[in-house]
């Protein structure tokens, strides 16, 4: 179990990037929603021991995170939104080294852990092919291999889909689910469908703030009946705005549409549609910002 309790970080500039954090995570896929530059790399980096938080505590299995750091890397698998590869090593070459820092000795034990290693990420086929070759998704999948090394207990993965085919995305969805059987697994995505998809739980996250924590289709739920869209001229957006919480707007079929949040049906031509998470996230995105206009 991953315990954070009242994690605050302020960066020299002034930049809060962490707003009194407090999450409690079992076994499982969390996906941690957000925006890019809403917080959440400082939050997956302060979990993986590379920076300290001002104030707050962290606690996994008994281990006090800042305290001792060295006993959660022991137990952590990490790959970072960007991470960088010896774009002229093997797959099989880079993986065998990491086994090897990492504590696996045996050279034939090593061989085998690889082989493994390189089948579940579905690369076993490329163990010869230079890191530098691989496209996207290979070093993606590459990533998560490095990551696995040594059975960890906490696997912390930030924006893993952003950037990858559909076909890639839904293999490293596949892979992810499975992860998240046996160990903790952080998500941390600006991507709603990787949320929908993959977890049964998660948070909004936001300008260094847990806005909404839940199921996903409970927090999506909330809406229901609440939200209309209309098809609109660009033009009549800037009214519809001044007079509604605006979810969405969006092309489709080359026809422009709107999504609104109400209470009830606002006539003029809006429909009810199906909520989904998508709908939810923008709801509570739009409503912080709505606060703070009226602070």
């Amino acid at each position: 179990m991953l315990n954070i309790k009242n994690l605050n970080k302020t960066y020299p500039n002034g930049t809060q990037a962490l707003n009194d954090v407090t999450l409690t995570l079992d076994k499982g896929m969390f996906g941690l929603l957000g925006p890019n530059g809403a917080g959440k790399s400082t939050l997956m980096r302060t979990i993986a021991t590379l920076q300290l938080a001002d104030t707050g505590s962290i606690e996994f299995d008994g281990i006090d995170v800042f305290k001792n750091p060295e006993e959660l890397r022991k137990v952590l698998g990490y790959l970072p939104q960007d991470f960088g590869v010896y774009p002229k090593v093997s797959a099989e070459m880079m993986l065998n080294h990491i086994a090897k820092v990492k504590g696996i000795t045996n050279k034939t034990e090593r061989k085998g852990y690889v082989a493994d290693l390189l089948n579940k990420v579905n690369l076993y086929k490329f163990r010869s092919r230079n890191l530098g070759d691989f496209s996207g998704g290979m070093r993606q999948r590459f990533g998560i291999a490095q990551a696995l090394i040594g059975n960890p207990k906490l696997i912390i993965v930030d924006e893993p889909t952003a950037g990858l085919d559909p076909l890639e995305r839904n293999r490293f969805h596949n892979l992810l689910s499975e992860l998240g059987e046996d160990a903790v697994v952080i998500l941390s995505t600006h991507i709603v469908d990787d949320v929908t998809n993959l977890c049964q739980n998660m948070a909004v996250f936001n300008e260094g703030k847990i806005l909404e924590q839940g199921n996903p289709q409970e927090l999506s739920s909330r809406l229901d009946g609440k939200v209309f869209r209309k098809r609109i001229e660009k033009s009549e957006l800037e009214a519809i705005e001044n007079e509604f919480t605006v979810l969405s707007n969006y092309l489709r079929g080359g026809q422009f549409y709107v999504n609104v949040y109400n209470e009830t049906n606002p006539g003029d031509g809006f429909e009810t549609v199906n909520n989904d998470l998508e709908d939810f996230y923008f709801y509570c995105i739009n409503k912080k910002q709505e606060q703070e206009v009226a602070l």
